[in-house]
């Protein structure tokens, strides 16, 4: 007859052990024999691969009274037999947590934006065992021991074909699943909790780190932003690159020219455009209307305006005529473009000042050649 075993215990000191079976090869179980269950602890009782009695944490007596299954397994008719041996499980029930989990191969999605997109995700899960009875019967079996990596792979595999369903079905592009990682491991987590509750287990959580794209969709989508920057700011961008080509310029003044050609270039080109826009507008817009403008600046004046009130500049007469050779002069113009002669000029009798075209002295009636 082998020893007594007086208390049948499992003190716990891993962090990755599901499953514990008692070495009772050399002992047997006698009346009076008594049972320890920790907390987070559950204890299984099995007859030739049978599973029979589940014990809850507490302390027990074992008899007739603590072991019915095991007693009608056993065909005990007048109670407790002496000595029997019976395989004795303890199984963790505390939770598992920071498992990790990442996808081995790129999941392919529909992005509603760019197409077939390959992407890449990791993050952890929590787990426990909720039903000790069935997850031995569907997992652990009889194996002396249990731990988490026997069950890891397996539970990889499902939490992979989840987050690809909840992907696809979200329908969200994955430039925006960065800002929907929680709704996403909810949707995850809610998805499996039948498949889990089949093996006896429970996900107490499941938590997305990360989600990552193909190296050339990044690339794209950083040049991309770096465009759109570039656009938003291209008056900042063009000050800047005058600023630092006057810099150049003042430091070297043999490169000046080329400096400041390369340096304002675009600015100058781009201010020119605009005022000669704005110019031509506004000649426009004055000829429409039937009035006058300004021979220097372009603007607007009034029909019987002889000055501008914007620069300054004296308003000639529209139409005015050389008083040499008779030719058609511009306004504005101060040399007649077809004989050379200088546009007004005085009286050579009374030196009285002659408008563009006089043909005689507004002060003495003078003939003007």
């Amino acid at each position: 007859m082998g020893l007594f075993l007086k208390v049948i215990e499992w003190a716990d000191n891993s962090h990755n052990t599901i499953v514990y079976k008692v070495d009772t090869k050399k002992n047997v179980i006698e009346k009076g024999s008594a049972l320890s269950v920790r907390e987070g602890q559950v204890a299984v009782f099995c007859d030739k691969g049978r599973m029979a009695d589940v014990f809850t944490p507490g302390y027990y007596k074992l008899d007739t009274d603590s072991l019915p299954v095991l007693t009608t397994l056993l065909s005990w008719k007048y109670g407790f037999e002496t000595p029997f041996k019976s395989e004795v499980y303890f199984v963790n029930t505390t939770r598992f947590a920071t498992q990790r989990w990442g996808t081995a191969n790129p999941i392919m999605l529909r992005d509603p934006d760019f197409g077939p997109v390959r992407v890449r995700g990791y993050g952890t899960y929590s787990f426990r065992v909720k039903d000790a009875y069935v997850f031995m019967t569907e997992l652990s079996g009889a194996h002396s021991t249990y731990r988490t990596e026997d069950i890891t792979n397996h539970i990889r595999s499902m939490l992979v074909m989840a987050i690809s369903d909840a992907m696809g079905e979200s329908g969200i592009s994955v430039v925006d699943m960065a800002a929907n990682l929680m709704e996403l491991s909810a949707t995850v987590k809610k998805s499996l909790e039948k498949r889990f509750a089949d093996l006896g287990l429970e996900l107490c959580d499941f938590n997305f780190e990360n989600i990552s794209l193909p190296a050339e969709l990044e690339k794209a989508l950083d040049e991309t932003a770096r465009l759109g920057m570039m656009r938003r700011n291209v008056d900042v961008y063009t000050q800047i690159a005058q600023a630092d080509a006057m810099k150049e310029a003042a430091k070297n003044p043999g490169m000046a020219g080329s400096a400041m050609g390369a340096g304002m270039g675009l600015g100058m080109g781009m201010h020119m455009m605009n005022a000669m826009s704005g110019n031509m507008k506004s000649s426009a817009a004055a000829v429409k209307a039937g009035g006058k403008v300004c021979p220097k600046c372009v603007a607007q004046v009034s029909e019987h305006a002889k000055f501008c009130a914007k620069c300054g500049a004296r308003i000639e007469e529209v139409g005015a005529t050389c008083a040499k050779c008779g030719a058609k002069l511009s306004p504005g113009a101060k040399f007649c473009p077809e004989c050379g002669a200088p546009v007004g000029g005085k009286c050579p009798k009374c030196g009285a000042k002659l408008s563009p075209g006089a043909k005689f002295c507004p002060e003495c009636g003078e003939k003007v050649k």
